[in-house]
């Protein structure tokens, strides 16, 4: 037993410690969400990580993301979590992509390499796609729904894409992925009505775009709610 991952390896025991040092995962998008699953992930154990992701961090994403502060202000989020994963785990594998995942830019991934795949992508194009083209290699996939306007983490829940309500990302994701005959989709997602944000909208060549309202804690549960499903998946551990 390492000394690094003791504690888990108390819980989850060496066989399983094994397969999460022998595991693939990719987690596409690396911000409220996204940045707490991978750093899950890291402190789990997991032997390569593939970060997708095309921002750079701004002063807005400090009230909520784990790789944004003062020092990394203008950094892409690929470079910082590569870096904060090796610190956590120098013998991890870690690729990085600074790329904004669309249809357009799928073809750029062999998504048949992957043990495991995490949706933290902000866009519903984005997000179908990959969620169509896992379906199709038969890769393992969770998907997180809206966390902006929302404060109560307590509502979180993991679930499948049909039985989801109140969630308007949700909502959307049903319709398109019924059209295109995906089946069945784990998710994480919140019943909590969402709150309107005071100033919800900004302009842009003059088209007026809804700022989501976002807090400190609600994107991180999430986050660790999905990183936890990855596990459990990928040891097949039950608490029984």
């Amino acid at each position: 037993m390492t000394e690094r991952f003791s504690r888990t390896e108390l819980i989850l025991g060496k066989e399983n410690m094994e397969k999460l040092a022998a595991s693939r995962i990719a987690v596409f998008g690396a911000g409220g969400v996204g940045g707490y699953v991978i750093e899950a992930l890291a402190r789990s154990g997991i032997g390569e990580l593939d970060i997708i992701d095309n921002d750079t961090i701004c002063p807005s994403n400090i009230n909520r993301q784990i790789y944004a502060d003062e020092k990394t202000i203008g950094r892409y989020k690929t470079d910082v979590a590569r870096e904060r994963i090796l610190n956590i785990n120098p013998k991890a594998i870690v690729h990085t992509y600074n790329i904004f995942y669309i249809p357009d830019t799928s073809a750029q991934f062999d998504i048949s390499q992957y043990d495991y795949i995490v949706d933290a992508i902000d866009t519903v194009t984005g997000k179908i796609e990959l969620i169509v083209r896992s379906n199709e290699c038969n890769v393992p996939i969770i998907s997180s729904m809206g966390t902006g306007n929302k404060v109560n983490p307590a509502m979180l829940e993991v679930s499948d894409i049909y039985s989801t309500e109140i969630c308007p990302l949700a909502k959307v994701m049903r319709k398109e992925l019924k059209k295109r005959g995906i089946q069945s989709l784990k998710v994480v997602y919140s019943k909590e009505k969402p709150i309107k944000p005071i100033s919800p909208v900004r302009t842009e060549d003059s088209v007026k775009r809804s700022i989501p309202g976002s807090t400190s804690f609600v994107p991180p549960v999430a986050g660790f709610i999905i990183a936890g499903e990855v596990i459990k998946d990928i040891t097949s551990f039950k608490n029984e």
